[in-house]
């Protein structure tokens, strides 16, 4: 009875309702604005993630003095023209950063796939500035581990002290049974490195950091100035 009706509407209504029908169906379940907001808060996340503050309590970012610091090379490059010298030299200055902080991260990974977290690994390790210490299950036990990687492995690869972020890992590691695995493994993959080894590193850093503080200085001076040395101009974008 249906389709013949609808075959009477096909052929003889001037309005066919079959038309509204059609509309009806081709209308976006989402709006537009709803799939910006999404948009919008997965760009978030991903410059969180990005960006691998070491504190995630701290939306300022300005606790430690490397968060610190890249939080203002984010900011001023953001005020600077794109392609000008300033812009390029704070660029360079931001993946020195962020690829430190990306090794470190790697090396966790490749531990946790190790481990057997093939699918899980990415999602342990995202941890962002929402992220509660009011969450934690074993926050103590969490921070004693956490110090037996800074001081036991080169995990870190640095004297300063471990990224806060890595505490929530830990956390869940420890609800799930494998925490002691996961410091094992890294006893065995990266073990302490002996003075000769810390030396090449540290210049290594010191080649890969760009000289930040100084950069910011000269951006800064740069900013105040209007223009870099190469007659670049270097104030906010339109």
């Amino acid at each position: 009875m249906g389709g013949e009706f609808r075959k009477f509407c096909v052929r003889f209504c001037c309005c066919c309702c079959c038309e509204d029908d059609d509309v009806e169906e081709k209308r976006p379940l989402l709006s537009n604005d709803t799939l910006e907001y999404f948009d919008r808060e997965a760009k978030k996340r991903r410059d969180q993630e990005t960006n691998l503050w070491n504190e995630p309590g701290d939306p300022s970012h300005s606790e430690r003095d490397d968060d610190r610091t890249l939080y203002n090379l984010l900011q001023n490059r953001a005020k600077t023209r794109q392609g000008s010298t300033g812009y390029r030299r704070m660029s360079i200055g931001i993946e020195a950063m962020r690829e430190v902080r990306r090794e470190v991260r790697d090396k966790w990974k490749m531990i946790l796939e190790n481990l057997g977290f093939m699918a899980e690994a990415e999602s342990l390790l995202t941890v962002t500035v929402s992220t509660s210490y009011d969450r934690m299950r074993n926050a103590a036990t969490a921070r004693t581990l956490l110090q037996t990687l800074h001081t036991e492995t080169s995990i870190f690869n640095s004297k300063e002290p471990p990224p806060e972020r890595y505490l929530f890992i830990l956390d869940q590691l420890i609800y799930l049974d494998a925490a002691e695995d996961f410091v094992a493994k890294a006893r065995l993959f990266y073990p302490p490195k002996d003075d000769d080894d810390d030396e090449d590193e540290e210049n290594i850093s010191a080649l890969s950091a760009v000289n930040l503080p100084l950069l910011l200085s000269r951006m800064n001076q740069n900013m105040s100035g209007g223009e870099d040395e190469e007659g670049d101009a270097t104030g906010p974008e339109e």
